[in-house]
This record gives C-alpha cells, structure tokens and sequence, in this order.
C-alpha cells in the first residue's frame, strides 16, 4: 500500500519509537518496588550513629568496614529511613571473633553475624530476640557451619515479610523464622558489638520494599 509522504513520516517515527523502547528498556531503578543500593559508596548519607566516621569507613570498591575503637565502644549505624516489609542482599566478610549483624523491626531483632556473647559460640545465621528465649531453637540456622565460608564474603538475603523472617546464606536457605511480636516499621541497622577489638565489612547492600 503506498501512504502519502506524511503518512510515512508518522509510521516511521512509531516504528522507532517502539525500536528504541526494545532495544532500550526503562532502567531498572524507576521500576516500582525495585531493588536500591542502600550505600552511594563515597560516604554516609542515608545513614546515621553517634560518631559514626570514628567506627565506620568507606574503602574503594563501595565496601563499608566496621571497627571496634580503642575503647571497644561499640556502634550501630542505622539507616535514616525505617522499613517494615522488605527484601535486602549483602555481601558480609570477617574473620576471627566478631560479634555483628543486622537490626531490624520495632522492638528490636536481630540476625546475629559472628559469635554470641552470652552463649559464647558461633551464631550467625541465627535470629536474637532480646527477650527469655534469647536465641530460640525456631530462629537458629541448624547448618551454618556448613553454609558460612570464614575469611571470604558470604553472601546473605533477609526477606521480611508479616510475621515471617527468612534467611539464605551463600545462595542457601538457613532458617525461617515465624514470630508476631516484631511488626513494627524501624531503621536497619548493622552492628558493632561493644567489649571487643573486631572488624566486619559490609559490600553489594541492596533493599527492595515489599508491599
């Protein structure tokens, strides 16, 4: 079929159009509900602690170190934003006895990285609710001593949703860990456990919002 000059014109510029659309899909960040990185990796912001420059540094590369001071002070550094439901991935490596993890919800949980310091043993992978039952045997990761790769990055994925935690370890699931006593919206957190000289770095932190 022969179109006029006009005609042409439009159809080539749909045609185009629709080519580019293909060929150049809209960047993943402006899809609803999609992953975000948690760190610019140049400094804080987005984050928060007392003295924060003093125990946590961001190296080349976006890795961020958490260290224990002289003192062994302590430190939580938390993000300015509170999340409820949501989806978060990070690369975590240590090495030696460390006491970390992440800290989330409204009251306090949190998925323990290192050794307890109360139980004095390796828990990672392990959910610390604070209260009677402080490491209860529902939350506990039964083979992380299979899963956790000391020395190198291990990879972690927290999913928490309702009233459900779930954890994988290097691409593994660990544990999933029901309790309804943890609803509330709060700053993640990432710890640097007081009374003892450690290091842990954090790299690849990414959180989607679950709805």
């Amino acid at each position: 079929m022969n179109f006029p000059p006009f005609c042409r014109r439009a159809a080539l510029g749909s045609f185009t159009a629709a080519a580019l659309c293909l060929i150049c899909p809209l960047p993943a960040e402006d899809s609803a509900g999609a992953a975000v990185s948690l760190f610019n990796g140049r400094d804080l912001t987005g984050w928060k602690a007392p003295d924060a420059e003093t125990f946590w540094k961001i190296s080349e590369g976006g890795v961020l170190t958490g260290e224990n001071n002289a003192a062994k002070k302590g430190s939580v550094l938390e993000t300015v934003k509170s999340y409820a439901d949501f989806d978060l991935e990070a690369d975590v490596r240590w090495s030696g006895e460390i006491d970390s993890g992440f800290i989330l919800r409204k009251p306090e949980l949190q998925l323990q990285i290192g050794v307890s310091r109360s139980l004095k043993k390796d828990m990672t992978g392990c959910f610390y609710t604070g209260g009677a039952e402080k490491y209860p045997q529902a939350g506990q990761a039964a083979d992380r001593d299979k899963l956790v790769k000391p020395g190198e990055w291990n990879h972690f994925r927290l999913v928490a949703k309702g009233d459900t935690f779930t954890v994988w370890i290097n691409g593994k699931e660990a544990v999933s860990y029901r309790n309804a006593l943890y609803p509330g919206a709060a700053p993640l957190g990432l710890q640097i456990h007081p009374g003892l000289p450690m290091k842990v770095e954090f790299r690849n932190l990414t959180l989607k919002e679950l709805k």
